[in-house]
C-alpha cells in the first residue's frame, strides 16, 4: 500500500500587535529595510512570541487549530510597549513592560502545548521568556547593530492595548496568520 508523505510546516503562536501600533511598527521595519537593507523582521507581522516556531504536519493543521481552540484563555489584560532594547549583538526590539499576566499566559500556553500537542521545544529554551516586538534581527550585522543601538537608545516608543487573544502563524514565504483565537 502506498502512503502519502506528510508535509512538515513551521508554525508559532503569538500576540499580533493591534492597530494603531501595528502600522507604526511595520512602517519602522520598512524604513529599516529601505535605509539599511534589513529585511528579516518584515517576514512576520509585528508580534509578541508566546511559543517559538515548531514543526507540524500540514495535513493535520485542523487538529492543531481545534486543539488550541480548547486552551483556557485568560481574561483581557493591558499590554504596554515601551521604548527600545537590544539582544546584543543582533536584535533591536520594542520592549514589553513587565507584566505577570503575559508571563502567566506564556507559561499556561506552553504547558498546554506540551500536554495536548506534544510540543516540547518551549520547555527546552534556557533563555527564558522575555516578551518583545522585534524590529531588526537575523540579517543585522554587528557593526550595523552598534550603530542602530546608539540611534534607538535615544528613541521613544509607547503604546498600550488590551490583550484580546493570540494567533497561530504559519510559514509560507513569509509568516502569515493562519488562525486567531479570540477571548
Amino acid at each position: 500500500m502506498f502512503r502519502r508523505k506528510m508535509t512538515l510546516k513551521k508554525y508559532f503562536l503569538a500576540i499580533v500587535i493591534p492597530e494603531p501600533a501595528f502600522s507604526e511598527i511595520e512602517a519602522l521595519k520598512t524604513a529599516l529595510m529601505e535605509k539599511h537593507g534589513l529585511k528579516g523582521a518584515l517576514r512576520s507581522p509585528a508580534h509578541i512570541t508566546l511559543h517559538r516556531p515548531f514543526e507540524w504536519k500540514e495535513e493535520k493543521e485542523e487538529v492543531l487549530i481545534n486543539t488550541l481552540t480548547k486552551f483556557n484563555k485568560p481574561e483581557a489584560f493591558t499590554i504596554e510597549l515601551k521604548d527600545y532594547d537590544f539582544f546584543e549583538p543582533r536584535v533591536v526590539f520594542i520592549n514589553v513592560t513587565s507584566n505577570p499576566a503575559i508571563s502567566e499566559l506564556h507559561f499556561e500556553l506552553s504547558r498546554f502545548a506540551k500536554e495536548h500537542l506534544r510540543l516540547f521545544n518551549e520547555a527546552e529554551d534556557l533563555r527564558g521568556f522575555h516578551p518583545h516586538v522585534t524590529v531588526a534581527f537575523r540579517d543585522l550585522k554587528k557593526p550595523k547593530f552598534y550603530e542602530l543601538q546608539r540611534e534607538f537608545s535615544e528613541k521613544k516608543f509607547e503604546h498600550r492595548f488590551k490583550y484580546s487573544g493570540f494567533s497561530l502563524l504559519k510559514l509560507e514565504k513569509t509568516w502569515n496568520i493562519r488562525h486567531t483565537f479570540n477571548l
